[in-house]
C-alpha cells in the first residue's frame, strides 16, 4: 500500500522550483557558453579589423624570369657559369633545402 503525499514531499520534489533564474547553474551552461563564444568572435573581429586595416595586399603577379646575356656566360670560367645560374635558378630548385637538405638534380 502506498503513503499519501503531503505538502512537504511535493516541495522535495520540485527542486529548485522557487529559485530565480539566475540562480540556476544549468542556465548559465546554457546561455553563458555559447555568449562567450559570440563575444569571444566579435572581439576577434573586431582586432582583426582594427590591426589589419593599415595592411597593405601583396601584388600576386609573378616576377619577370632573369635572362642571362649569352655572351656575358661566354667569358665567363665554367666554375662562374655554374655560380651565376645556381644563383638566378628558382628557389624551389636551388635554394630551398631547410626541409631536405639534398641538393636537386642538374637538368
Amino acid at each position: 500500500m502506498t503513503s499519501p503525499t503531503t505538502d512537504s514531499d511535493t516541495k522535495t520534489n520540485q527542486k529548485g522550483a522557487g529559485r530565480p533564474w539566475y540562480r540556476e547553474p544549468y542556465m548559465w551552461m546554457v546561455f553563458g557558453l555559447p555568449l562567450l563564444a559570440v563575444i569571444g568572435s566579435v572581439t576577434s573581429a573586431v582586432i582583426s579589423v582594427k590591426v589589419m586595416a593599415n595592411d597593405p595586399v601583396l601584388d600576386r603577379t609573378l616576377p619577370k624570369a632573369v635572362v642571362l646575356d649569352p655572351e656575358l656566360l661566354e667569358k665567363l670560367t665554367p666554375e662562374q657559369r655554374a655560380l651565376l645560374e645556381k644563383s638566378v635558378a628558382p628557389a624551389r630548385q636551388a635554394r630551398n633545402h631547410a626541409a631536405s637538405p639534398e641538393l636537386p638534380k642538374s637538368q
